[in-house]
């Protein structure tokens, strides 16, 4: 037979089961995560199976960065659960203020290419920068993984997108992600995969792409996965289908509202007046998108009618825009710097728009209420086009100020 490079991955973990698309089979997991939102449940349900330890300790971590700082003594209470768990079972615990949970797995090296990787959180997907297979479910399924180590699936079918080309100026990887959501729509993928094929003379960094196998499951996707040099598919292997994209073919794109797939060249709504800049999130909330911004914003001030805040993706992150003189260019400028975690993007604290306002956010969903205003309108955009839009207080298109 002959793979994609999912279903390599798959197969060489396969415990039972023959790897074929629409069948089910059982694996074994590699690393699993559970982020302060969903660990309560995964904890209770594990206890409901009479679970007395967790099959690996060093294969487990929970991360607190949704409601952090903690917001309220219901949370508090949660919070104080998952330490709790954490240190009786010894497995790794990434505390409040340590960052999001998917840039913390990245940062501390517990993925690793050809890997499966489980985490009750949606937009686990991101892993699939560096050639892993990894994936949402829910906090009961995870659950037994705590207690076996392993678990079922359906072999999911693949869609091979071909990356050719480089980015113009103004451009990045939020705008091909954003442009990929459009072309396939929210329900597109629905239990495939994107399998992500970069041509040798595209330059394509790192972030950019946990960047776009983090909104890989905007489209329905059960994983975006990047074929690297350790992991590449079978000749003749077969995909339900193959899109070619070239880079220097994209232009700055924004999901308006209230859906993902709901993306339109920024061109087309130039003008539009903004209330509040939202910069972070495990979609770009990266050292990379903060200095995009404060290149932008440097000798810049944001004016008073903007509200612009800023949470970056991790502690490190923090760390390093204090030492290269990041962060205070984006002091200097007016901006608002929160707890490296989720910030504003899921509504839990901090940032909560009012009715009517108009909110550009670089995260990765502006469902309706998404920030915790069911009021408000959420825009999605790449750092660039959020910072120059933030200097103007209105919808502006990147290139025209390069």
């Amino acid at each position: 037979m002959t793979y994609t490079v999912v279903e390599k991955i798959i197969n060489s973990h396969c415990v039972a089961g023959i790897v074929k698309p629409g069948n089910i089979v059982i694996v074994e997991v590699d690393f699993i995560m559970a982020s302060d939102t969903t660990a309560p449940i995964a904890i209770k349900a594990f206890k409901e199976m009479n679970g007395i330890h967790v099959f690996d300790a060093k294969k487990m971590a929970i991360v607190i960065d949704h409601a952090t700082p903690c917001p309220n003594n219901k949370i508090a209470n949660l919070h104080k659960n998952i330490r709790d768990f954490a240190y009786e079972q010894e497995i790794i615990l990434y505390d409040e203020g340590e960052g999001i949970c998917h840039q913390l797995i990245y940062e501390n090296n517990h993925v690793k290419t050809g890997s499966i990787v489980l985490g009750a959180d949606s937009h686990t997907c991101t892993y699939g920068a560096w050639g892993s297979f990894s994936s949402g479910v829910g906090a009961t399924d995870l659950a037994g993984v705590m207690l076996t180590g392993k678990t079922w699936m359906k072999v999911p079918d693949s869609i091979l997108i071909n990356i050719k080309g480089n980015f113009n100026e103004g451009v990045f990887a939020k705008d091909l992600i954003l442009y990929l959501s459009r072309l396939i729509g929210a329900n597109g993928a629905s239990y495939k995969v994107l399998e992500f094929c970069v041509d040798k003379d595209t330059q394509l960094r790192m972030d950019e792409k946990l960047t776009i196998a983090n909104m890989s499951i905007e489209m329905g996707a059960k994983a975006g996965i990047f074929q690297t040099f350790d992991i590449v598919p079978d000749d003749n292997a077969k995909y339900e289908k193959m899109i070619e994209i070239n880079l220097s073919k994209i232009e700055p794109m924004i999901a308006v509202p209230h859906y993902v797939d709901n993306v339109y060249p920024v061109s087309e709504y130039i003008g539009i007046p903004i209330d509040q800049v939202f910069i972070g999130s495990c979609t770009n909330g990266r050292l990379e998108d903060l200095e995009v911004v404060a290149k932008i914003l440097k000798g810049k001030k944001i004016p008073k009618n903007v509200r612009m805040r800023i949470a970056p993706a991790s502690k490190k992150i923090l760390e390093k825009i204090s030492e290269n003189g990041v962060l205070n260019i984006l002091l200097q400028s007016g901006a608002i710097i929160l707890t490296p975690g989720c910030g504003p993007c899921v509504g839990t604290l901090g940032g909560i728009p009012a009715d009517g306002e108009k909110v550009l956010s670089t995260s990765n969903r502006n469902f309706l209420g998404r920030m915790g205003n069911k009021e408000a309108e959420i825009y999605l955009c790449s750092p660039a086009t959020a910072a120059w839009s933030a200097l103007h207080g209105k919808l502006i298109d990147p290139r025209l100020e390069e």
